[in-house]
């Protein structure tokens, strides 16, 4: 009862959110390197920080604030996640409303960011040479969910596989983390899904929504890694983490700017150039992390040679389905 409740809630608040945003005229405009051509509400993605609040309210409804006040200044206290994720969905929505400078929005990414360290426990467990490496990844992580996200149902599908991953691995393998705080994002995404996940989506999730989704993600990935001392973990972004970083590789081969909006990623030239469903290409990308996924949680004894398997022959496929895709468009 109490997560059919959560998305009605949920359902209504996105409802009243297009309405505001409707109203205000917070719309993405297709330009020539946009994969959509209407115009499109911008900031359906503000779901995610709006559950978190209601997941903060049931969770402290379970504790006496006075008896159990130490809890809320531990550094696992999900008030250190929830002022992590509020710090970049806020900059991120501003973002959506306004162009901010990339300084402005690293500075407010690097606040984040450090909260998110301190709840997932790196500056305890972890030696201190970890943390500018972990900086840049988690900001790189940011970054390329944000990059992932143009087409119908690209981050929410991919989202879905993930947090539907963890949710498995938290309930059948290892204890990493309150159950509610993977299923309450499931029930965010899924809200999500019913309004973008169509032919001519009703909204986009905006920067707020990337930013926050994957804020979220890695959170739980971090948390994972952390109990169980294994990073066979982060393969639950190998596509994503394969798509951003060949596509980088490629534009700098062109000597592009790496920073400017383009039309070079993969899932652009199946929807783009081949005329591909956007909903197909984004269900297909789901699925190839979902049989990875599959294949990373069966696998218990995890090393260097697994992460080949894993890794080259996703490489693999990319590379060869662009270059098919890029002698089509020639010929």
């Amino acid at each position: 009862m109490e997560l059919i409740i959560i998305f009605i809630i949920l359902f209504a608040l996105e409802l009243f959110y297009f309405k505001i945003a409707d109203k205000y005229n917070i719309i993405d405009k297709p330009n020539h390197r946009s994969s959509h051509s209407q115009i499109t509400l911008r900031g359906g993605g503000i779901v995610f920080p709006l559950v978190f609040l209601m997941f903060l309210v049931v969770f402290i409804s379970r504790f006496n604030f006075f008896s159990d006040f130490d809890y809320f200044l531990h550094p696992n206290s999900y008030l250190i996640f929830g002022a992590g994720l509020f710090t970049i969905c806020i900059i991120s929505f501003v973002d959506d409303l306004v162009d901010l400078s990339s300084k402005v929005r690293l500075v407010f990414h690097f606040i984040a960011v450090t909260l998110l360290l301190y709840f997932i426990g790196v500056f305890t467990n972890l030696p201190i040479w970890a943390a500018p490496i972990l900086y840049i990844l988690i900001i790189g992580i940011l970054n390329a969910y944000n990059f992932m996200d143009g087409i119908n149902g690209m981050s929410g599908l991919y989202s879905l596989v993930i947090l539907g991953s963890l949710w498995f691995v938290n309930s059948r393998i290892t204890l990493f983390v309150d159950n509610k705080f993977i299923i309450y994002p499931i029930m965010a995404t899924l809200v999500f899904l019913f309004f973008n996940y169509r032919k001519k989506a009703k909204c986009f999730m905006g920067d707020v929504g990337s930013m926050g989704i994957a804020f979220w993600v890695i959170a739980l990935l971090g948390l994972l890694m952390i109990t169980t001392k294994d990073l066979k973990w982060m393969l639950f972004l190998t596509v994503y983490g394969t798509e951003v970083i060949l596509t980088i590789l490629e534009r700098l081969k062109l000597k592009e700017n790496i920073f400017k909006a383009h039309r070079r990623h993969l899932y652009q030239l199946l929807s783009n150039e081949k005329k591909i469903d956007q909903r197909l290409v984004s269900l297909g990308y789901a699925l190839v992390q979902l049989i990875i996924n599959i294949f990373i949680i069966k696998t218990s004894n995890f090393d260097v040679l697994s992460y080949i398997i894993v890794v080259i022959p996703t490489a693999f496929i990319y590379i060869f389905l662009k270059i098919s895709i890029k002698k089509n468009i020639h010929n």
